[in-house]
């Protein structure tokens, strides 16, 4: 297959593709004469799958996104906002010329500079109320810089979450009011074509996104940025703070348009999970995802859950978030996963996971700085050991100020995984991803990703694939990048053939 065919197939289906087969396959620039080549950078790293827009642009272009609307800052609490500038508050403009000022912000909007002893999860969390006014209005150029980065990093596919018609959907919620018997809610939320309105606002929303993105990342230009070859999924924030009748109106909104756009793939509950409503309405959640699937079966569910550890929040908290979010929500991919030893029976609970093939999301470093867990500490080691899939993720990389790059180092640097070990878990974001299709492979715990399927007898990446693997890639989205990133193993092993070689070290070559 040409690259030509797999833009086709991939333009077909709403993903944003290359606009040059040269974009599609061209390998990392080389380091500069003289500088040793950074093996976690070039290492190729699949998709980030547990990535929030507004927290992972960088902070310096938030400061500039806030400058460009004129916002302001107030000088107590370091919070944008809106027009005109008065006593109390300096131009968010200011921030690109005072470097005490610029210091000030980006400490206050991410984690730079944060004490190791300090309160790292309310600071975390309160960072996005900080910046948050300067993120709705341009996610179009948000996402063109979340994706630049993501491309940098060598990687081929993004699912980043946002609130897709909050304002529409909040409204809805509020004015139909919650029902406990979530049948006659849902028919509720369809009356009149109510939700199919908040849908197509949402949509259009997104048409508008997209526009801005190819603007901004010069898509349709002869020079586009590397965000145009990266492929990029949404999915439906869900507020878990909110009124019940606002979670389950963002829940129908994400899993009704994850059936009706190829662009949306699935819906998660964000927000602090200790939080006291997140606490108090958990099962209630859960039991409301478990109706709604029955609704949308074809709507994905990922699930933050187990982003607690002991002391904050009580004991019993602790003992059944991640199995509920498993078998009653319905999760197809659970974020976090810090708590798991405490749960209940945890071993049976991963023995299920593995068995369901359900992954865990795993941002090395916001766990760190938000419940400050790492190392042996942390049930990364334990998940691998029970044969449970593990995904590497940033979450909000702009606001722990972290690339993937980050948390591959720290895989293989902390946890002394080499080069096999890492491929694979590159492997496993693309094979649990929710990009439509059948994949390229079978994977088992003991022998690793082994090619399946009509590929199989092919070398994984090659340029010239057989007629009939051909045919399976031009109708298999997640084959297609696959595909492409077994391309780009192929040119980086060619050129760290030591570092790739069984037991050794990555590392800095």
């Amino acid at each position: 297959m040409t690259p030509t065919h797999l833009i086709g197939a991939l333009s077909a289906l709403a993903l944003l593709v290359p606009t040059t087969a040269a974009a599609a396959t061209a390998p990392p620039a080389p380091a500069p004469p003289g500088r040793p080549v950074d093996f976690f950078a070039a290492l190729p790293k699949g998709g980030d799958l547990h990535n929030h827009l507004s927290g992972a642009v960088s902070t310096e272009f938030l400061i500039e996104l806030a400058a460009d609307d004129g916002l302001c800052v107030t000088t107590d609490t370091t919070t944008a906002v809106t027009p005109p500038c008065g006593p109390g508050t300096r131009p968010a403009a200011d921030a690109l010329t005072d470097t005490a000022f610029r210091r000030q912000v980006i400490r206050a909007w991410s984690m730079q500079d944060f004490p190791a002893d300090g309160n790292g999860h309310d600071h975390f969390f309160a960072t996005f109320g900080k910046f948050g006014e300067a993120t709705w209005r341009h996610p179009g150029r948000m996402l063109a810089e979340v994706a630049n980065t993501a491309a940098r990093q060598n990687q081929f596919y993004l699912e980043t979450m946002i609130s897709p018609a909050s304002g529409q959907a909040r409204d809805l919620a509020d004015e139909v009011g919650y029902d406990a018997d979530l049948d006659r809610m849902h028919d509720k939320l369809l009356a009149d074509g109510a939700l199919d309105t908040v849908v197509r606002k949402a949509r259009a929303d997104a048409d508008a996104t997209d526009t801005e993105f190819r603007t901004a990342a010069h898509c349709d230009t002869p020079r586009p940025d590397a965000a145009c070859s990266l492929p990029y999924r949404w999915i439906s924030q869900v507020g878990r703070l909110g009124t019940p009748e606002r979670v389950f109106t963002q829940m129908a909104l994400g899993m009704r348009l994850a059936e009706r756009d190829p662009r949306f793939v699935a819906v998660n509950l964000v927000q602090p999970e200790d939080g006291e409503v997140a606490l108090r309405d958990y099962r209630l959640h859960m039991r409301m995802l478990n109706y709604l699937k029955t609704r949308y079966p074809k709507a994905h569910i990922t699930l933050h859950a187990g982003e607690l550890v002991p002391g904050l929040v009580k004991p019993e908290d602790l003992t059944f978030h991640i199995r509920e979010a498993a078998r009653t929500g319905r999760a197809e991919r659970i974020g976090h996963g810090v708590s798991v030893l405490h749960e209940d029976r945890w071993e049976s609970l991963m023995r299920d996971m593995a068995d369901r093939r359900i992954a865990v999301e795993v941002p090395f470093h916001s766990n760190e700085q938000i419940l400050r867990v790492s190392g042996d500490a942390h049930p990364f080691a334990t998940y691998r050991r029970h044969g449970v899939p593990v995904v590497l993720a940033t979450d909000d990389p702009g606001v722990s100020r972290i690339e993937i790059t980050d948390e591959y180092r720290r895989a293989g640097e902390m946890y002394g995984l080499g080069y096999r070990e890492l491929r694979d878990l590159a492997r496993a974001s693309l094979e649990h991803s929710f990009l439509p299709g059948r994949g390229l492979w079978s994977h088992d715990v003991r022998t690793g990703y082994r090619p399946a399927g009509p590929c199989a007898g092919e070398r994984q990446g090659d340029g010239r694939p057989g007629e009939r693997c051909a045919g399976f890639l031009n109708r298999n989205l997640k084959a297609q990048v696959q595909w492409r990133q077994e391309a780009a193993f192929r040119r980086f092993e060619a050129t760290h053939t030591h570092a790739t070689r069984p037991g050794a070290r990555p590392g800095t070559l």
